[in-house]
């Protein structure tokens, strides 16, 4: 790993200032850079974190910086990733690549003749659980997979401001779903039914979005697979994928601070508390990605999650929203551009 790297980090939300903090811990990383559109939001966060900052991201990405990492709002994500690029940085961004599909493949376009590393934020690619489900179904020791059943169930939902610009529970929060589903199995989806409902918060439905929905997935190979998403799971921070085979099963997540209540009688329940949300279930998760990201910038690793990669879960949650508004099948061709 080369040493001394100079890390830049615009925005500093929730994610973005415990991404600073991540860094600033990281073998190889001497100064972490952060920025916002909010300049005292910036040089408060980084006097708690004990890091720079500076006036504004233009003067971030005008400083020498080995890379730079994106947590600002979506819609000035494509933006600040060409900047980036055509300035030599390589890029770290949450996702999504773009809020739409097109500007989702404009900014692939873009990047066509760059060789500037750019990668997605897809935490769930370095956490443990899924990579050991991952190596299962490569080794075989599962037969040929039948079903993949995933989670995702908030234990409380966001704001009403945060879901209008959303882009909607298949697109923000699905799409993890997504993603995993294809990087664990390998294969592709080539169809999708989904549908919702709402019986919360009446923001929902104002927004054009749902509260839960279900969503049946069938794989290039014809594997079958359901994703759960709900805002409403009371219980806990629910996120699992089981994987199940000809000859055996993985299950990811099932572990004491599931929040599963068994009401079988000679049950003994863990004393241990659910998670209380994403940071908490994936704090190893997210270290290890930006632990890989700096092995990006110092170039000893192809990005482990490319703008296409984030672009191929994308169509998947486009596909899922077509399907609940028409309440029909959708080919994933059908939204391919």
């Amino acid at each position: 790993m080369t040493s001394a790297l100079t890390m830049g980090l615009a925005g500093v939300g929730r994610i973005g200032t415990s991404h600073a903090e991540t860094l600033k811990h990281l073998p190889g990383v001497d100064t972490v850079i952060v920025a916002d559109a909010d300049a005292e939001r910036a040089y408060a966060a980084a006097g708690k974190l004990g890091v720079e900052a500076v006036a504004d991201i233009d003067v971030l990405l005008a400083s020498p910086l080995d890379g730079l990492i994106i947590a600002t709002a979506t819609d000035s994500h494509p933006e600040l990733i060409t900047r980036a690029v055509d300035a030599g940085i390589p890029v770290f961004c949450e996702k999504p690549v773009a809020a739409d599909i097109q500007g989702t493949l404009d900014v692939i376009a873009h990047l066509e003749n760059s060789t500037v590393p750019v990668q997605i934020g897809f935490q769930r690619r370095f956490d443990a659980g899924y990579r050991a489900a991952r190596d299962a179904i490569a080794s075989g020791s599962l037969g040929w997979l039948h079903t993949l059943r995933a989670t995702t169930l908030d234990p409380a939902p966001p704001p009403a401001e945060y879901v209008g610009r959303s882009g909607g529970l298949y697109r923000d929060c699905g799409v993890h779903d997504f993603d995993i589903i294809r990087w664990v199995t390998g294969r592709e989806v080539v169809e999708v039914y989904a549908t919702g409902a709402n019986r919360g918060e009446e923001f929902f439905t104002a927004a054009g979005d749902v509260d839960t929905a279900a969503v049946l997935l069938r794989l290039d190979d014809n594997t079958l697979a359901t994703v759960s998403l709900s805002r409403y799971n009371g219980a806990g921070y629910d996120v699992r994928l089981e994987a199940l085979g000809s000859l055996g099963n993985a299950v990811v997540g099932l572990d004491d601070r599931a929040p599963l209540t068994s009401v079988e009688p000679e049950y003994v329940p863990s004393s241990l508390p659910a998670y209380p949300g994403f940071m908490e279930r994936f704090r190893r998760a997210y270290t290890d990605e930006l632990a890989a990201f700096l092995s990006v910038v110092s170039g000893q690793l192809a990005s482990p999650c490319t703008p296409a990669d984030a672009l191929e879960a994308f169509y998947i949650a486009e596909a899922c929203e077509l399907s609940r508004h028409e309440n029909r099948p959708v080919a994933v061709t059908e939204v391919r551009r």
